[in-house]
């Protein structure tokens, strides 16, 4: 979904025009950028925080030459999700790629089906590629 796609829902959804679905939208994305960046929290209960990272100094390499270059520490942006985020309504998947005994690729994917507290309820597939 894109900008104008959620412009359009919350116009449908609110019962209201585009131009003030837009402009309510343009206001609290501005809002949460100036918080976020005087370096406070925005915490949406249900829904997620907005707030500050810091990222260390680090010593990378320059893919061409393979030199050693310093990487200065950097301020980021980070959203932590909240738990209405988080319900099993949401189907998380994660495949991985295995190789078999005879030399084939096979994809293995596990799927969470339903979450029953702290125990989750797997089903794993494995097929050939």
């Amino acid at each position: 979904m894109n900008k104008q796609e959620l412009i359009d829902a919350v116009a449908s959804q609110s019962g209201t025009s585009k131009t003030a679905a837009e402009e309510a939208i343009n206001a609290v994305f501005e809002t949460i950028s100036k918080t976020v960046a005087a370096g406070d929290t925005v915490q949406l209960i249900g829904f997620g925080s907005f707030g500050t990272g810091e990222r260390a100094a680090r010593t990378g390499r320059n893919p061409q030459t393979g030199e050693a270059i310093d990487i200065a520490a950097a301020k980021t942006v980070k959203f932590t999700a909240g738990k209405g985020l988080k319900t099993p309504s949401i189907r998380r998947e994660r495949s991985n790629d295995r190789v078999a005994r005879d030399g084939r690729r096979r994809v293995v994917c596990c799927r969470i089906t339903r979450s029953t507290g702290p125990d989750l309820v797997r089903k794993a597939e494995s097929r050939a590629v």
